[in-house]
C-alpha cells in the first residue's frame, strides 16, 4: 500500500468509491420508489394495529366564543392557573393537546385514499409545474445558444480561479426564485465546468451543494423567511404573546453564512470532488456527448448578446412597472408589501420562465439561430421532449410522498425524537445542536422546510425561550439544519433530476455516483455551519435586525 493510499484522503476517497459502487448497484428510481411505496403500506398497518401514536401541544384557531370548561387549555400564569385565551392572545388562537396515530393505508379509509388520490397527488406535487415552465423558457435558452454564448463570455471575462466561486455565489442567492435554482443553476454549472476543461460532474456537483445545501439562508429576504417567520412569531406567543420577530430577524447570520459557505463549496468541489474524479473522457457520455465551443464569440454570436441584453432590459422594466408603484398589481393587495408574501414573491417562476424565453428569442433572433416563431416553439418542444422519464418518476414519487404524509409516520418519528431530545436536559447550546443534528435525521424523510418547522416551532421555540435562548437563535439553528441533507436524501423531488444531469455526461452516472458526490459537502457544510452557530451563539452576535 502507498503512502497516499493510508493517507487520511486516501480512505475518504476508498470510501467514496465503495459509497458509488454500492448505490449505482440500486435498481432504477422509479423500482426504488415503487418498493418503498409497498414498504410503507406494510408498515403502515402494523403501527396502526400496534396503536403506535404521540400526544403534543399544538397551535389551533381560537373559536369567536370562549369554548366550555372541558376544553384543556395550556396553563400560563405564574400559579399553573389556565387561562382563556382571549385575555393573553390577541391574535385568535389556542394550545390544546392533540394526539396523531397512526394511519393504516390497508383500511378502508386507506384503500379509499389510494384509489382516489393518485391524479390530486401527481397534480399538487409542485416540482412538476415548475420544472415545465422552467423548462419552457430554458429550453428556448438553451436551443439559441444563448446559454452557450453566456457561459462562453463568463469564462472569457472571469478569472479561471473565480468561475467556482462566481457558480458558488450564484447558486446560494438562486434561492430567492424558490427552486428555479435547481433547473437553471445546477445544469448550467456543469457545462461552465466542461467548457473551461474541467469536469462537468463536478460542477453539477457544485451546483447542486450550493443549491440544495444552503437553501435555507440568502443576502436577500425570500419568501421562504415569510413562512418561517410566521411559524416562529406564532410559536413565540405561546411564551411571550407581545413579541414578535420580524423578516430580517436572521439576516447577519445568513449573510455570514453565504460568505462562509461559497468559500466551503469551492474548497471541497477543487480538494475533494475534482480530485476523485480525474480528467473527464467525452467517451462516458455514450452517442451523444454534450460539446461547448470554447473559441472566441462570433460577430452574430455578439449580436445575438446584444439583442438579449436589450430584451433583458425592457423585460426587467416591464416587470417594475408591474411591482415598483405604490398600488402596483403584483404586490400584497391588503399589506402593499412586494418582498415577503406578495404575488410577486410567490410567482417568482414565472419571472424565471419569461426572461429566459424572452432573452433566448431574443439572442436566436439576433444570432440567426431562431428566425421564427416556429423554431422557437420547436426549441419549447424539444425541451418538453427530453422530460417524459422524469415525469415518470415524478409521477411515482408524488404518490410515495402522499402516501407516507398520509400515515403520519414522518410527525411520530419528527415528535418522538423531540420528546427525547428535550428529556435529555442539556444545557441551552447542547440543546440547540442537538436540536440542529434531530432537524437533519428527519431532514432525511421530510425534505421540505416548511412541513418541518411548522412540527418543530411550537417544540422548541417555547422550550428555548425559557433557557434565555432568544426565538432568533431558534430559527437560525433550523436554517443550519435543514439544509444540507437535502443534497443526498433521494425524498429530494429534485435529487432524480441531478442524477439525470450526471447520465448527460456519464451514461454510468446512477444514485450512487450523486451520493458519493455530496457526501463530502454534507459533512464540511454541516460540522462547519454548525460551529459558526455555536460561536455567533456564545460571543451574542445579534442574529439579524
Amino acid at each position: 500500500m502507498s503512502d497516499s493510499d493510508a493517507s487520511p484522503q486516501g480512505l475518504i476517497q476508498r470510501l467514496l468509491d465503495l459509497v458509488e459502487k454500492a448505490g449505482n448497484k440500486v435498481p432504477h428510481p422509479v423500482l426504488i420508489f415503487l418498493s418503498l411505496i409497498l414498504i410503507v403500506i406494510a408498515l403502515s398497518h402494523v403501527l396502526h394495529v400496534a396503536g403506535i401514536g404521540v400526544t403534543f401541544e399544538a397551535l389551533v384557531p381560537a373559536p369567536e366564543e370562549a369554548s366550555d370548561s372541558a376544553t384543556t387549555y395550556k396553563p400560563i400564569d405564574d400559579t399553573g392557573t389556565i387561562v382563556d385565551y382571549r385575555k393573553v392572545d390577541e391574535k385568535g388562537f389556542r394550545v390544546e393537546e392533540q394526539t396523531v396515530t397512526a394511519r393504516s393505508l390497508l383500511t378502508s379509509d386507506g384503500i379509499r385514499f389510494i384509489y382516489a388520490s393518485l391524479i390530486p397527488n401527481f397534480m399538487s406535487f409542485t416540482a412538476v409545474g415548475l420544472m415545465i415552465a422552467a423548462m419552457v423558457g430554458a429550453g428556448v435558452a438553451e436551443e439559441s445558444g444563448l446559454v452557450n454564448a453566456l457561459i462562453r463570455k463568463l469564462v472569457i471575462i472571469a478569472p479561471r480561479w473565480a468561475l467556482i466561486y462566481i457558480l458558488s455565489f450564484i447558486g446560494i442567492l438562486s434561492s430567492v426564485a424558490a427552486d428555479a435554482g435547481y433547473l437553471v443553476l445546477i445544469p448550467l454549472a456543469g457545462t461552465a465546468f466542461l467548457s473551461i476543461g474541467r469536469h462537468p460532474i463536478a460542477g453539477l456537483a457544485l451546483g447542486f451543494a450550493a443549491v440544495a445545501g444552503a437553501f435555507t439562508v440568502n443576502m436577500l429576504i425570500k419568501p421562504l423567511d415569510a413562512v418561517l417567520v410566521e411559524f416562529t412569531n406564532d410559536a413565540i406567543a405561546l411564551v411571550d404573546p407581545g413579541l414578535t420577530i420580524g423578516l430580517a430577524s436572521n439576516l447577519w447570520f445568513s449573510i455570514v453564512s453565504v460568505v462562509l459557505l461559497t468559500l466551503l463549496l469551492a474548497v471541497v468541489t477543487e480538494r475533494l470532488i475534482e480530485p476523485r474524479m480525474g480528467k473527464y473522457d467525452i467517451a462516458l457520455a455514450g452517442d451523444d456527448p454534450p460539446s461547448v465551443d470554447q473559441g472566441a464569440l462570433s460577430a452574430d454570436e455578439s449580436r445575438g448578446l446584444w439583442y438579449a441584453g436589450l430584451a433583458l432590459v425592457v423585460t426587467l422594466a416591464g416587470f417594475a412597472f408591474l411591482t415598483l408603484p405604490e398600488n402596483a398589481p403584483l404586490r400584497d393587495p391588503e399589506t402593499g408589501v412586494l418582498i415577503g408574501n406578495s404575488p410577486f414573491m410567490n410567482g417568482l417562476i414565472a419571472l424565471i420562465m419569461v426572461l429566459f424565453l424572452v432573452t433566448g428569442a431574443a439572442y436566436g433572433y439576433g444570432a440567426r439561430t431562431l428566425t421564427s416563431l416556429t423554431a422557437i416553439i420547436k426549441a419549447m418542444e424539444k425541451a418538453m421532449s427530453g422530460l417524459g422519464g422524469l415525469i415518470l418518476l415524478f409521477l411515482v414519487l408524488s404518490q410515495f410522498v402522499a402516501y407516507f404524509n398520509y400515515t403520519n409516520m414522518g410527525t411520530i418519528l419528527a415528535l418522538k425524537l423531540a420528546d427525547l431530545l428535550t428529556a435529555a436536559n442539556f444545557p441551552a447550546l447542547l440543546l440547540l445542536i442537538g436540536f440542529i443534528v434531530v432537524v437533519a435525521i428527519i431532514d432525511l424523510l421530510i425534505t421540505g422546510a416548511i412541513a418541518k418547522w411548522a412540527l418543530f416551532a411550537p417544540i422548541f421555540v417555547p422550550l428555548l425561550m425559557a433557557l434565555a435562548v432568544a426565538p432568533e437563535a431558534v430559527l437560525a439553528a433550523y436554517r443550519v439544519a435543514d439544509s444540507p441533507i437535502n443534497t443526498i436524501t433521494p425524498l429530494n423531488a429534485y435529487f432524480a433530476l441531478v442524477v439525470g444531469f450526471a447520465q448527460k455526461y456519464d451514461k454510468s452516472a446512477g444514485v450512487g455516483t450523486v451520493v458519493s458526490m455530496m457526501l463530502p459537502y454534507v459533512v464540511v457544510l454541516f460540522v462547519c455551519w454548525t460551529s459558526l452557530f455555536a460561536i455567533w451563539h456564545l460571543l451574542g452576535i445579534p442574529w439579524g435586525i
